[in-house]
């Protein structure tokens, strides 16, 4: 398939930009239709929401506000009645808005004006969702009250449809994350063309997911976070998945390859564990559908798309761009080095070289100190809290805020989260008395009922997101309620975030157990161990831990939140673990992939823990940090969303990535795998008889690798020594095939000599390996008779040679 795209390039091109133009028109005529849909079934708040929609079919539009506050004097002032009722006048005649409720209407809206007389508020209730409102018409409601302020008149907007035209424009956070991509991509590339491949396979994978994913909302319900969510795991994993195959087409250029067989050798390599790794991401995205929480439905169709367009990029659309580039994929200065040098034979050097002999060097210290480290950052997971955010929790600069805390200071903190007590039968008046009695209920009142059912409206005395309001819905329906022998339910926004938060902790472990079960059988399957995906399960939930402590300082804590300029601090929001974990599970499946593949590519053909730990994290930690730093500035550009829960799993998930990539995967993982030795790769008889085979990263000559040479058996043999000239003794000698098979292993005597024999004539890969001095592997080519051949060993050296 790689070979054909290679050749057929034009052909993939032009396929895929109408795809892209054709999806993304269809879309764009279409509109968008998301849909947050709460299913909660078999709770008290949706038998409350029932009951209402039942009883009052008609309040289906969004309801906002707009506050006002006087400095001086009182809001019935003519002079400031005279500026305001204008206003809403305006606003009322406005296309989309259905009515507005105004303090000015007599003893109707007396309540709508603080005791004190400096704060009224009226309602605005538009005729259809707060998603579906044009913007423009929301921002001539938000231009017409805001005109009416002068000096001593402050007016602010609340509401869900108000804050849909203060957010960034849509695109920021994404634009942000690529440029910030693109500038980590070119200081790793060194070239500009190969710095665009990663940020044009991302692009074609997230647009045509965004696009397919708004099309599909007119099928299905889809939540409008959906789009975020699924942009910023797109973006992440199709300039991850990238990076990793054209880091593989380079390095085999540089080795000399042709460009088509170097692209054909990188797409069967990196290109198989680039599928592997996207169908973890999708299996632990699935991991959401165990919750039977409707409203991750979307969330998981969304994002699932998404990810398998970012991967049929990376394999169809990325060989057929390296095609165009052909040796352009390098630098100016490595094309010059590469054509008055000729090819050398690649070997990890520099820090990763160095840092991967340190770890094999003191695994055990290095071991504790991860672990220490995570721990500590773990830590404020404990105080975890589910909830759900609000207008509350928006940055101080915004009116939706501003509304808020109005609202909070004129009619109690308790206002911006009324609780509904939705009654079917009994005593209703007793019922009323009951919660007006109750601890933490400013006020209560009955509102006049339909279809036979009441609702009563109860203000609590502290904020929606505080444990005592939590506390007293609990009050209400296990006490209240039952002594007034009434039949009620308790319903609202805060109920249904507090019934939503305990459902989703009861499912948590359920969820967990799934995501970690199908991650460990497909490591199983992969890597012929137990102790691997056994390692893996132990530090996804190592990494998901940090995580959410980190989670919990920010937004919880509010440590760091002016900085960000996130607002204030509140509960996380109660779906944020399920989609959090997920993702974290996915991504931290890819790092394990791509680390652990090129471990037991090199344990399978040498059989030397030590050297498979070593060179496999010498070879990929480069890559792999490079592509953590890439996500981590993607995720941290959605800061910028102005959606707060985009804005959580954002600093969520760059934290997981960043702690998982540069703490576990290369310190703690390689150290525990250092300590574990052989038992890494145990895997009982009747388990490997019975496991299907698959490689995930089979070696570079795997494929069509020429028949074994014939002709008369020969020999190398030589002297294994230092730089300085010194025997060294018991080095592993290990002759192998071009496609890695084990021809013959020996030991150094006491004078560094040593003779492998060959079976023929041919191209052979020379492997030495000192655990005093590091290890060299050179290709080398044995014509007639026998090949004379010295090693010299450097102390601390990798030689990663494929």
């Amino acid at each position: 398939m790689a070979r054909w795209c290679y050749r057929h390039r034009l052909v993939v091109l032009l396929l895929w930009v109408g795809a892209l133009f054709g999806v993304g028109f269809s879309a764009s005529t279409a509109g968008t239709d998301y849909a947050n849909v709460f299913s909660l079934p078999d709770t008290d708040s949706k038998s409350a929401y029932d009951l209402m929609q039942k009883a009052f079919p008609n309040t289906s539009g969004d309801t906002d506000t707009v506050v006002w506050k006087v400095t001086d004097g009182s809001v019935m002032d003519p002079a400031v009645r005279s500026r305001i009722q204008p206003a809403l006048d305006t606003i009322a005649e406005l296309k989309g808005v259905g009515a507005v409720t105004s303090p000015y209407d007599g003893a109707r809206g007396a309540g709508q004006i603080s005791q004190d007389g400096k704060i009224a508020y009226a309602q605005l209730t538009f005729v259809q969702r707060a998603n579906e409102i044009p913007k423009d018409v929301v921002q001539k409601v938000v231009d017409t009250a805001q005109d009416a302020e002068r000096a001593g008149l402050q007016v602010e907007l609340g509401g869900q449809a108000i804050q849909r035209v203060q957010e960034p424009p849509q695109g920021l956070s994404e634009m942000v994350g690529i440029v910030a991509a693109a500038v980590v991509l070119f200081l790793a590339f060194g070239s500009f063309f190969a710095m665009t491949l990663p940020i044009a396979i991302a692009v074609f994978g997230v647009g045509m997911g965004l696009f397919s994913t708004q099309l599909l909302s007119h099928t299905t319900n889809i939540p409008d976070i959906a789009p975020l969510l699924a942009s910023l795991i797109g973006l992440g994993v199709g300039i991850d998945y990238a990076l990793f195959i054209v880091t593989r087409h380079r390095r085999g250029i540089l080795r000399g390859m042709d460009p088509e067989e170097s692209a054909v050798t990188a797409l069967n390599t990196s290109g198989r564990a680039v599928l592997f790794a996207g169908g973890t991401v999708c299996i632990a995205l699935a991991g959401m559908l165990v919750t039977r929480l409707r409203f991750l439905d979307g969330v998981v169709i969304g994002t699932s798309l998404t990810v398998v367009l970012s991967v049929l990029a990376a394999v169809t659309l990325l060989p057929a761009l390296l095609g165009f580039l052909g040796p352009r994929v390098l630098s100016r200065r490595q094309r010059r080095r590469l054509a008055a040098e000729g090819p050398e034979p690649e070997k990890a050097s520099g820090l990763a070289a160095r840092w991967s002999v340190n770890v094999e060097k003191r695994p055990r210290r290095i071991a504790v100190l991860a672990v220490v480290v995570m721990a500590v950052l773990a830590i404020p997971v404990l105080s975890l809290r589910l909830g759900a955010t609000d207008q509350g929790n928006d940055d101080a600069s915004t009116t939706t805020r501003k509304a808020y805390d109005l609202l909070a200071e004129g009619f109690g903190p308790g206002f911006n989260g009324p609780l509904q007590v939705v009654s079917t039968g009994g005593d209703t008046t007793k019922l009323v008395q009951g919660i007006e009695k109750t601890p933490g209920v400013a006020r209560a009142a009955a509102l006049p009922p339909a279809q036979g059912v009441t609702v009563i409206q109860v203000i609590p005395t502290t904020s929606p997101q505080s444990k005592e309001t939590d506390d007293l819905i609990d009050t209400l329906r296990d006490q209240v309620i039952p002594k007034a022998g009434a039949e009620a339910h308790v319903g609202g926004v805060t109920a249904v975030s507090k019934d939503f938060a305990s459902v989703t902790g009861d499912r948590l472990p359920l969820f967990i157990a799934t995501i970690i079960g199908l991650g460990f059988l497909l490591l199983l399957i992969a890597f012929r161990s137990l102790v691997v995906p056994l390692t893996a399960a132990v530090m996804n939930l190592i990494a998901a831990a940090a995580s959410f402590g980190v989670l919990v300082a920010v937004f919880q804590w509010g440590w760091g939140l002016d900085l960000l300029g996130l607002g204030k601090e509140g509960p996380i929001n109660a779906f944020l673990p399920v989609i959090m974990l997920s993702l974290l599970f996915g991504l931290s499946m890819d790092y394990q992939v791509f680390l652990v593949s090129r471990m037991h590519e090199e344990w399978v053909h040498t059989r030397d823990n030590a050297r498979a730990v070593r060179v496999g994290l010498a070879e990929t930690s480069r890559v792999i940090n490079s592509a953590a730093l890439i996500m981590v500035c993607v995720f941290l550009a959605f800061v910028l969303s102005g959606d707060s829960g985009a804005a959580m799993a954002g600093v969520g998930l760059a934290a997981a990535v960043a702690l998982d990539a540069f703490i576990l995967r290369t310190a703690l993982v390689p150290a525990a795998m250092h300590l574990l030795g052989t038992s890494n790769w145990w895997l009982p008889d009747w388990l490997e008889k019975r496991l299907p085979h698959l490689a995930v990263e089979p070696s570079e000559e795997a494929a069509p690798e020429p028949a074994e040479p014939t002709g008369p058996a020969t020999a190398i043999h030589g002297f294994v020594r230092t730089a300085d000239g010194d025997p060294v003794e018991d080095a592993s000698v290990t002759l192998m095939s071009k496609g890695g098979r084990q021809l013959d292993r020996v030991t150094s005597l006491a004078d560094g000599s040593y003779i492998v024999s060959v079976p023929a004539p041919g191209s052979y890969l020379l492997a030495v390996t000192s655990s005093a001095y590091g290890s060299r592997a050179r290709h080398v080519t044995v014509t007639e008779g026998a090949l004379v051949y010295d090693v010299e060993l450097s102390e601390g050296e990798v030689d990663a040679v494929n």
